[in-house]
């Protein structure tokens, strides 16, 4: 989902005209107070939380990666108390040698990594294109091989249709690219400068048509606060993220690891650098749910007495059925509470692995947060994996779907890239141009997507089990959804994916809620003495 993240963030900052700059702390703030839909974070410390004891817990991050040494998060991060670090022994004996603040699943004992990897898709693709590219149906002579073959039929149309989308899409931004860089350096030349300002693309006359986009665009985006060179980054991340790898069905990085990726059961594998590359997704989504309050520095995240571990298992690219199992009951083994997924894809041939880690998880009380994903789909009808519907068809009592909400007026608060489901997402929560820490040298910027919708939602679950700590997962998802704000679920509101379609909020979501952490402490209070 990471590629998808990056995306997500551009379309929506891209295909829109000038905005109004929000606050950088919009998610936690609060709809009467602040104008905005946060999820009233600060009101809740101020009002219901001051002088309250609460305890520590942890929260396992599923993701690329984190950046356990940014300022705003290198307070917060879990420390395995039983393991010395960089001794090279597996001190605790729990199979994983320091493991100091996580584990990667995705990297070998020599301490190198994946970073890139394909999509799913064309995993599935390339198994079967093996064994029936070429063939028909007349060359199937059994009911189970005849399925195989539909099924196949099924995933060829899929790859065909990325392939050509991939290609448009990267043409798409090129384009883009060319022209806001036509532009700047246009400017650059005849002003005479290193750096363009906001004023410098106002008084600058476009004269072609290409020329005009670039401004538009550049335009826009410097009218809430991004700067061109930023905008130029972003947009080169993403033709980076475009170069038709995750298509590639001679691509191998998981070669690198060294494990027997065809033993679904092997779990020791990968290594204690549970940072690796590109470890901005998960640094972004840790940020949110926890980054150090009131430090005067950077960010507040949304939990105030939470510690996080880093699970690596999400690439550049789809990530690994056995991974991701093996990461949920690291995390649940290790002593996480509650686990933030921001992740997701079309296909999941491992499904019973990490339907099995999923109900470990819940037999342990440990509850699943997961974004919904950013493909403005309706994921009743078009399945988003992991999910919460079960191979046994029952579903788990510790599992969330998280849509993504914009800061942006009435008809526009549902993200125009989020997935949706009446059946299947249970909330909404902040999604789009959030602000949180990233990567290296202790930098912040915004990202979109559900996949920062979705740690919003981990932040305010990890503050009712930290001040009401016999919460079980089903009574939070239960106080979650009941206490969300319904203010808009009988509004109308332009639907995810489309440019003028209106449909009820209410109808994106079993609840048609917001999450908010204000009204589920209030609920929380009523079910539980809390301690002061």
């Amino acid at each position: 989902m990471k590629k998808i993240t990056i995306l997500a963030s551009l379309f929506f900052a891209l295909t829109i005209n000038a905005q109004t700059k929000r606050p950088d702390n919009w998610f936690n703030l609060d709809a009467t107070k602040d104008n905005v839909n946060g999820v009233s974070t600060e009101k809740t410390y101020e009002e219901l939380l001051k002088g309250k004891k609460s305890t520590t817990i942890i929260v396992g991050v599923l993701d690329s990666g984190v950046d356990y040494k940014h300022e705003d998060l290198k307070d917060i991060m879990w420390t395995n108390p039983g393991e010395i670090a960089g001794n090279g022994i597996d001190d605790d004996k729990n199979g994983y040698i320091d493991d100091i603040h996580g584990w990667n699943f995705m990297g070998n004992k020599d301490g190198t990594n994946v970073a890139k990897d394909n999509l799913e898709l064309t995993r599935v693709y390339k198994d079967l294109k093996a064994k029936y590219d070429g063939k028909s149906i007349a060359d199937c002579k059994t009911k189970a091989v005849k399925k195989e073959f539909k099924f196949w039929q099924i995933v060829k149309a899929d790859y065909d249709k990325d392939f050509a989308q991939s290609e448009a899409e990267a043409n798409q931004y090129k384009f883009i690219n060319d022209a806001v860089s036509g532009v700047v350096e246009k400017i650059k030349k005849e002003k005479g400068v290193e750096k363009v300002t906001l004023e410098d693309l106002k008084a600058f006359d476009a004269k072609d048509q290409k020329d005009k986009q670039g401004k538009s665009i550049a335009l826009a985006q410097g009218s809430k606060g991004m700067e061109v060179e930023e905008l130029l980054e972003q947009l080169a991340e993403a033709l980076k993220s475009m170069d038709g790898s995750r298509l590639d069905v001679n691509a191998d990085t998981r070669a690198i690891v060294g494990d027997n990726y065809n033993d679904i059961n092997e779990k020791y594998y990968g290594n204690s650098d549970c940072k690796g590359p590109g470890a901005f997704h998960g640094t972004h989504v840790a940020g949110i749910i926890a980054a150090s309050r009131k430090n005067g520095i950077g960010m507040d995240g949304v939990a105030d007495n939470v510690r996080i571990m880093s699970v690596r298992c999400v690439p550049d690219g789809d990530e690994r059925d056995k991974d991701v199992a093996n990461a949920i009951r690291y995390a649940v083994d290790n002593g996480a509470v509650i686990l933030n997924m921001s992740f997701g894809k079309k296909y999941s041939p491992g499904k019973k692995a990490i339907d099995d880690a999923v109900k470990y998880a819940e037999s342990k009380g440990v509850l699943l947060i997961h974004a919904a994903g950013n493909a403005a789909d309706d994921i009743d009808e078009v399945i988003h994996y992991p999910c919460k519907k079960l191979q046994n068809g029952k579903t788990p009592s510790n599992f969330m779907d998280v849509g993504a909400l914009s800061w942006r007026p009435d008809d526009e608060i549902a993200a125009p890239f989020s997935n949706y489901g009446k059946e299947t997402v249970d909330i909404f929560a902040p999604g789009v141009d959030i602000h949180s820490a990233v990567p290296d040298n202790n930098q912040y910027k915004d990202a979109s997507g559900t996949s920062m919708a979705a740690p919003v939602v981990a932040g305010v679950a990890a503050v009712l089990k930290s001040y009401f700590p016999e919460l079980t997962p089903k009574q939070i998802i239960k106080i979650l959804t009941k206490s969300s704000i319904k203010t808009y679920k009988t509004k109308k509101v332009i639907k995810p994916g489309t440019k003028d379609e209106m449909i009820e909020f209410g109808e994106l979501s079993k609840t048609g809620g917001i999450v908010n952490l204000y009204e589920a402490v209030k609920m929380a209070q009523g079910m539980v003495k809390v301690k002061g």
